[in-house]
C-alpha cells in the first residue's frame, strides 16, 4: 500500500507560552479532500501553514511523499533545518491559496499566473503563457487574461490566485479560508472551481467555515478545537452524528441549516 501524500505525525507548535498545536496527527491520501473546521483560535490556519513550512513546528514530523518537510533527522534522533533550497523545493510541491489574493497589481491576470513558472520552474516564456491561458480557462477566466487585478471582482481575483498556485503543478493544494474575504454573492464562483479540482482528483486540504461546502466536497472532515483534533471522519458522521459535546456545540451554530442538525442519540 502506498504511503499517504501528506503525513502529519504528533505535531506541536508553540508561540511563546501559547501551545497552538498539541500533538496533531493526520494522513492525507492521494486524491483525498480533507476539510478542517472548528472555532476561531483552534489552530486550523497554523496547521496549514506548518504543512507548507510557512511556520516552523516544534515537535513531530510533517512528510510529503515520505520526505520530512522543513527538517531532516539526525543520527542521534534530533533534527536540523533543511537548506533553504530544499525548503523552497518542498513549497513548490505544495500550493497554497490564502484569504487575501496577493496578486501583483501591476501585472495582468495572465502575467500573474505565468510569472512563477518562468522564474522558479524555468519554463520558457511561451510555455508559461500557454499554461497560464489554459489555467485561466480552467477557472473560468479566459476572457479576463489581460485584465489587471484592480479591474477584477474579489471572486475573480481569488480564482486567478488559484490558477497561479496550480501553475506550479503542486502535488497537494492548501486553501486557507479562501472565501472569507469575499462578498456572499461571489463565494460560489470560487467554491465551484474547488469542486472541479476535487472532481479532477487533486489532493487538497482546506480550512473553511463553509459547512455546506465541507459536507458536499470533503472525503474527510476534521474538527479542531484548542489545538487538538477532536473528531475526524466522513462528512455524514461528523455533521449528523458527532461523538463529542464540543463538536455538537459547534454545529449548533449552524442549526438554521437543517442538514447540519446532529442526529439525536
Amino acid at each position: 500500500m502506498n504511503n499517504p501524500v501528506v503525513q502529519i505525525k504528533n505535531v506541536h507548535k508553540r508561540f511563546g507560552d501559547l501551545h497552538v498545536l498539541r500533538g496533531i496527527s493526520l494522513d492525507i491520501e492521494a486524491g483525498e479532500v480533507v476539510t478542517v473546521i472548528g472555532p476561531s483560535g483552534s489552530g486550523k490556519t497554523t496547521l496549514l501553514r506548518c504543512v507548507n513550512f510557512l511556520e516552523t513546528y516544534d515537535d513531530g514530523e510533517i512528510l510529503l511523499e515520505g520526505t520530512m518537510i522543513g527538517y531532516e533527522r539526525l543520527p542521534d534522533g534530533g533534527r536540523k533545518m533543511r537548506p533553504e533550497k530544499e525548503v523552497a523545493a518542498a513549497r513548490i510541491a505544495i500550493g497554497m491559496v490564502f484569504q487575501s489574493f496577493n496578486l501583483f497589481p501591476h501585472k495582468t491576470a495572465l502575467q500573474n499566473v505565468a510569472l512563477a513558472p518562468e522564474i522558479v520552474r524555468k519554463v520558457t516564456k511561451e510555455d508559461a503563457r500557454r499554461m497560464a491561458e489554459h489555467l485561466l480557462e480552467k477557472v473560468g477566466l479566459a476572457d479576463k487574461s489581460n485584465e489587471y487585478p484592480g479591474r477584477l471582482s474579489g471572486g475573480q481575483q481569488q480564482r486567478v490566485a488559484i490558477a497561479r498556485a496550480l501553475a506550479m503543478e503542486p502535488k497537494v493544494m492548501l486553501f486557507d479560508e479562501v472565501t472569507s474575504a469575499l462578498d456572499p454573492e461571489l463565494v460560489d464562483e470560487v467554491l465551484t472551481v474547488i469542486r472541479q479540482l476535487a472532481a479532477d482528483g487533486m489532493t487538497m486540504m482546506l480550512v473553511s467555515h463553509e459547512m455546506e461546502f465541507a459536507r458536499d466536497v470533503a472525503d474527510t472532515v476534521v474538527f479542531m478545537d484548542e489545538g487538538l483534533i477532536v473528531e475526524k471522519g466522513p462528512p455524514r458522521e461528523i455533521f449528523h452524528a458527532p461523538d463529542s459535546e464540543r463538536l455538537n456545540r459547534f454545529l449548533k451554530r449552524f442549526s438554521s441549516v437543517k442538514s447540519f442538525m446532529p442526529i439525536s442519540r
